[in-house]
């Protein structure tokens, strides 16, 4: 079974305060649901028409996984405290 990522972009962040009270409960949703955090942050270097935006990557052991910690209530907490706090781009992209 191949590994899958969340790869999420942050467009704007439009409340830090929010954000934070997001990331005190999706890491330990994430955690608890075997996510494991490969890199977080603004970009080193960004190149064609990349954007300088905090960008998170997080691998699963599979899709399903991946999916069900997003479904979960302890992580739609967590995104529910977010509420329009930040622009972002969430994908969930299967490895090869």
């Amino acid at each position: 079974m191949a590994k899958a990522y969340w790869v999420s972009a942050y467009r704007a962040v439009k409340d830090a305060d929010k954000l934070a009270a997001y990331a005190k409960l999706a890491g330990p949703a994430i955690a608890a649901g075997g996510g494991r955090f490969l890199a977080r942050g603004l970009p080193a270097k960004v190149y064609e028409y990349g954007l300088a935006e905090r960008t998170v990557l997080i691998e699963f052991d599979s899709v399903e996984q991946a999916t069900a910690v997003h479904d979960s209530p302890d992580y739609q907490a967590a995104l529910a405290a977010l509420g329009d706090g930040a622009e972002r781009d969430l994908r969930i992209v299967e490895g090869v």
